[in-house]
C-alpha cells in the first residue's frame, strides 16, 4: 500500500484532454438532421424533451442507492476549491512507480460495452430488421410531404388551437390511402385517421384520440398481439450521455422518453454500446433512424415481452487507450499485473461529486440537515469556474434580486436543476422550498444524498486502509448472502481484503466493530447529523444504506503497449468500424509515440477511472478529474 504525496505524484501524474472544440474535425461532427426524421428547420428544433427519470413507481432506499443519477454538466470548477474532495481518495494498493498519459485525447480512446445479465457483452453486429408482415412499408416515410408534417407535428404536440388535420388524397386509391392513414399513426403517435369526402375531392383526417397521455403511451390497438410490447435493441453512441441520446430518439421518434429503459447510464465522453428497450415501436422505425442520425447506430432488434430495468446488468467491459505514456515497458507490466492480480480501491469517482464549484454532495448533506435555504443557496448562488453565461447571469440576478421569476428569465434552457428549482420557488413561494425542490425529478434529488454517502464512504475507507492495510482484521465486515456479518479473531485467516466491505452510511447498516465505527459517528457528527437516526421526516430522503467492497479486482484483463506516429489515428477498431470491414490499424514497430491499450470488465457501480489512476499512480485532484467529464459507469 502507498500514499499519494504532492511530489512524488508529480511525475505520475494523469494529463486529461478533454475540451471538444480542441478536437480533431471529424470528431465535433454536428447532429445531422435529416428532413425523413424532423422536418423543422434545426434553428427551431426545440429544447430535447424533459429528461426520463431513471426508475419510477415505488422503490425502497436500497433501491435508490443503485440507481444511476445524472451527472449535471455546467461548467468547470477551479483547482483548490474542492480540497477536501480529492483528499478523500489518497490511497493506492500497489507499490509500482506510476508513470503519465493522455487519457480521453479523443473520446473515440474509451469505449464501454456493457455485460447484460446473461453475462454477455453487448455489441452492434446486425443492423437487419426482424422480418414481421404486419409492418407497414417503407414508403410510410416519403409519403408525406415535409409541410404535411410538420403541420402534423405541431397538431400532435398541441402547439395550435386545431381540432383535427385533414390531407387531400390527390392520387386516389385505396393503396394510397392506407399508406397515408399508416404513415400518420406510424409517425405521430396519439393521432387517428379517419377518411372523409368533401366537396367531391377526398380527405384524409387527423384527430386526436386520447388526449397529451397518448404521446406517453403508444396506440394499442395497432401493436401485434402476437409480438412482444417491446422493441429492444442495441444502441451505438458517440460522445453523448444515455440521457441525452434517449432525448434526441424521443424527439424524433415523437414520443416521451419515459417509454424508453435500460440497464445503466453510459458516459459521455467515450463510444459506448448498451441495450435499450422501448414501448411500441418498431424495429423499422428505430432502424429508419440510422438513415437520420449521426454518431448513433441502432441494430441487433429484437421484440420482447419485458422492459428492462435499472441495476439488471452485470457489468461492463472497457477497452481504454491512454496516449503518449513514459512508463517503461517493465513500469507498464508491473502495474497492469497489479491490477490484474491485486486490483484498485473501490473509490467513488470524482464525478460521482458534479463538475462544479459546488460539490453535490455538499447539497446532499443540506438535505439531510433539513437546511432547505442552504439547499436552495448551494444550488442557486454565484459561482467561480468556468460556467455557461446564461446561468452566470441567472445566478447575479438571484443574488441580486432573490426574484425566481426575474432569474428564470436569464435562463434560456429550464430544464437544469437551476432552472426547475427557480420554476419551483416562482410556483410555490420562498417559504416552501421543499415543495419546490420536489418539482426537480427524483433520480436529480437523490443524486445529491448519494454524493454524500459517497463521499463519506470515501473518506472512511482511507481510513480504514491508512489505520489497517490491505489484510482483513478482526471487527471487518463482510457479506454472506446480502447479509454483513463481523469477522471474528478465530476467522480472519479465512478470508482476503478482497471479501471485507464498508457501509454507507444510513438505518439498516451496521458498522465495523474497530475504530474505523468511531470514524463515521465522529465524520457525521461533524456534519450536525445523527448516525443513529438515518431517516428523514420526508421519506424520500431517508437512507436505508448498503454495503460496497473496498477493493475490485477487474475480470478479463488484458493490455498491449503500441507505437504510432499520427496523435489523430485510432488505435483499435469500433463495432462501427467493424461493421463497415474496416482492416484493424496497423501498428509501426517503432512511432513517436507510445500508448497502452486495455481491456477489463468491472461490476456495476464501479469507475473506472479509479483503476486506470491505481496503474498510473495519478494524482486525483478536482483539476484533473473534472476534465475526465465521465458519468457513473455501471
Amino acid at each position: 500500500m502507498t500514499e499519494m504525496t504532492g511530489m512524488s505524484l508529480k511525475r505520475g501524474c494523469l494529463a486529461m484532454e478533454d475540451d471538444d472544440s480542441a478536437a480533431p474535425a471529424e470528431e465535433t461532427k454536428k447532429q445531422k438532421v435529416s428532413e425523413c426524421c424532423l422536418t423543422k428547420r434545426q434553428e427551431n428544433v426545440p429544447g430535447p424533451p424533459e429528461p426520463v427519470s431513471a426508475k419510477r413507481g415505488k422503490m425502497t432506499s436500497d433501491d435508490q442507492l443503485e440507481e444511476e443519477e445524472e451527472e449535471e454538466e455546467d461548467g468547470l470548477s477551479e483547482e483548490g476549491e474542492e480540497e477536501e474532495e480529492a483528499e478523500s481518495i489518497t490511497k493506492f494498493v500497489s507499490s509500482h512507480q506510476g508513470f503519465s498519459g493522455i487519457l480521453k485525447e479523443r473520446y473515440s480512446d474509451f469505449v464501454v460495452h456493457e455485460i447484460g445479465k446473461d453475462g454477455q457483452i453487448s455489441h452492434l453486429d446486425d443492423l437487419s430488421i426482424p422480418v414481421d408482415e404486419e409492418d407497414p412499408s417503407e414508403d410510410v416515410f416519403t409519403v408525406l410531404t415535409a409541410e404535411e408534417k410538420q403541420q402534423l407535428e405541431e397538431f400532435q404536440l398541441f402547439k395550435n388551437k386545431e381540432t383535427s388535420v385533414a390531407i387531400e388524397v390527390i392520387e386516389d386509391t385505396k393503396e394510397k390511402r392506407t399508406i397515408i392513414h399508416q404513415a400518420i399513426k406510424s409517425l405521430f403517435p396519439g393521432l387517428e385517421t379517419k377518411t372523409e369526402d368533401r366537396e367531391g375531392r377526398k380527405y384524409i383526417v387527423a384527430y386526436h384520440a386520447a388526449g397529451k397521455k397518448a404521446l406517453a403511451n403508444p396506440r394499442k390497438h395497432s401493436w401485434p398481439k402476437s409480438r412482444g410490447s417491446y422493441c429492444h435493441f442495441v444502441l451505438y453512441k458517440e460522445n453523448k450521455d444515455t440521457m441525452d441520446a434517449i432525448n434526441v430518439l424521443s424527439k424524433y421518434l415523437r414520443v416521451k422518453p419515459n417509454i424508453f429503459s435500460y440497464m445503466g447510464t453510459k458516459d459521455k465522453r467515450a463510444i459506448t454500446v448498451q441495450e435499450i428497450a422501448v414501448l411500441k415501436i418498431t424495429a423499422q422505425r428505430l432502424a429508419h433512424l440510422n438513415k437520420c442520425l449521426m454518431n448513433f447506430k441502432l441494430g441487433n432488434f429484437s421484440y420482447q415481452k419485458n422492459p428492462l430495468k435499472l441495476g439488471e446488468l452485470q457489468g461492463n467491459h472497457f477497452t481504454v487507450v491512454l496516449r503518449n505514456i513514459t512508463g517503461t515497458d517493465d513500469q507498464v507490466q508491473q502495474a497492469m499485473n497489479s491490477l490484474k492480480e491485486i486490483g484498485f480501491i473501490n473509490y467513488y469517482g470524482m464525478q460521482r461529486f458534479g463538475t462544479t464549484a459546488v460539490p453535490t454532495y455538499q447539497v446532499g448533506r443540506a438535505i439531510l440537515q433539513n437546511s432547505w435555504t442552504e439547499v436552495m443557496d448551494l444550488i442557486l448562488k454565484p459561482r467561480s469556474g468556468a460556467e455557461k453565461g446564461y446561468l452566470v447571469k441567472c445566478r447575479e440576478e438571484w443574488a441580486k434580486t432573490k426574484d425566481p421569476a426575474a432569474a428564470l428569465r436569464k435562463l434560456p434552457v429550464k430544464r437544469c436543476v437551476e432552472g426547475q428549482l427557480l420554476r419551483g420557488l416562482s410556483k410555490y413561494g420562498m417559504k416552501n422550498i421543499v415543495s419546490a425542490f420536489g418539482i426537480i425529478p427524483r433520480n436529480n434529488r437523490l443524486m445529491y444524498i448519494h454524493s454524500y454517502q459517497s463521499y463519506v464512504w470515501n473518506n472512511m475507507v482511507s481510513k480504514r486502509i491508512e489505520d489497517y492495510g490491505l489484510k482483513p482484521v478482526p471487527g471487518d465486515l463482510v457479506l454472506k448472502g446480502a447479509t454483513a456479518t463481523y469477522i471474528e479473531e478465530e476467522d480472519v485467516d479465512n478470508y482476503s481484503i478482497h471479501d471485507v466491505v464498508m457501509p454507507l452510511p444510513g438505518f439498516d447498516v451496521i458498522y465495523p466493530k474497530h475504530k474505523i465505527s468511531e470514524a463515521y459517528r465522529e465524520m457525521l457528527t461533524a456534519d450536525n447529523l445523527d448516525i443513529d437516526n438515518m431517516r428523514h421526516k420526508i421519506r424520500d430522503y431517508s437512507l436505508s444504506g448498503a454495503y460496497r467492497k473496498i477493493i475490485i479486482r477487474p475480470q478479463n484483463v488484458s493490455w498491449e503497449v503500441v507505437a504510432y506516429d499520427d496523435p489523430k489515428i485510432p488505435l483499435f477498431n469500433t463495432d462501427v468500424d467493424n461493421l463497415e470491414g474496416k482492416p484493424p490499424p496497423v501498428f509501426a514497430s517503432e512511432g513517436k509515440y507510445r500508448a497502452l491499450k486495455m481491456d477489463f470488465s468491472l461490476p456495476p457501480s464501479t469507475y473506472a477511472t479509479m483503476a486506470i489512476r491505481e496503474v498510473l499512480k495519478m494524482d486525483t485532484s478536482i483539476k484533473n478529474q473534472t476534465q475526465m467529464n465521465t458519468t457513473w459507469l455501471r
